[in-house]
């Protein structure tokens, strides 16, 4: 198997973000193999499933893949409940399913976004700007209230726009982009919840021998 390929099942429609940060992850352990990234969009379908179980059974069907990635935000509660429900869901299934991963930021995916100062200078089309750009302290990010408004905030100072042209500005589309432009994300290392992630991703490349297999 020379081509790695994922499907990320994410709980909201901006979580495909995190499809940089996995590749790059697993770009780690995997060296110069092929990864093909897929996110298991549900909201088109006449009727999405709500329950868990329902949507991983719905997105491996509809995204065939030798590896799923199960993203639950953390918000209120604690890693470790947020990964108890994503392994009692993907023990629920009624057929076997591929190598999966729990992705669980504390508190929310956006708090992954706030490392890199270029990065929003870039996804708000203002890539040469000077205009001061203040990243939150690193150590903090697992404690920030609203990540996702931090992150349109560092987009709004990044664009250098004022007034009518800030108004203009499709913030939730930037907030797509910045991890597009994220160089590394070396530093979130630093976070146990992306650690513990890591640790998974290094695991199960062992197991399934991935690394070795030509």
């Amino acid at each position: 198997m020379r081509e790695i390929r994922y499907t990320l099942l994410s709980d909201g429609s901006s979580d495909n973000a995190l499809l940089p940060a996995l590749t790059w992850l697993l770009r780690e352990y995997l060296g110069a193999r092929a990864i093909q990234a897929e996110w298991a969009d549900l909201r088109r379908l006449p009727e999405p499933p709500k329950k868990l179980t329902d949507r991983i059974q719905m997105a491996v069907d509809l995204y065939p893949c030798q590896l799923l990635f199960v993203h639950r935000d953390a918000e209120t509660q604690s890693y470790e409940v947020r990964k108890g429900e994503i392994l009692a869901a993907l023990s629920k299934l009624r057929f076997s399913p591929p190598p999966a991963v729990c992705v669980v930021p504390v508190r929310m995916q956006e708090a992954w976004l706030l490392i890199d100062e270029c990065a929003p200078r870039r996804a708000s089309g203002n890539p040469n700007g000077r205009q001061p750009v203040a990243l939150p302290e690193l150590a903090g990010l697992g404690q920030l209230p609203d990540p996702k408004q931090v992150l349109y905030d560092l987009l709004s100072q990044a664009s250098g726009r004022t007034g009518r042209r800030l108004k203009k500005l499709r913030l939730n589309q930037c907030a797509k982009r910045v991890a597009d432009y994220v160089a590394s994300f070396d530093s979130l290392r630093t976070l146990l919840a992306f650690r513990a992630l890591e640790n998974d991703i290094a695991q199960l490349v062992r197991e399934q021998e991935w690394a070795m297999a030509p």
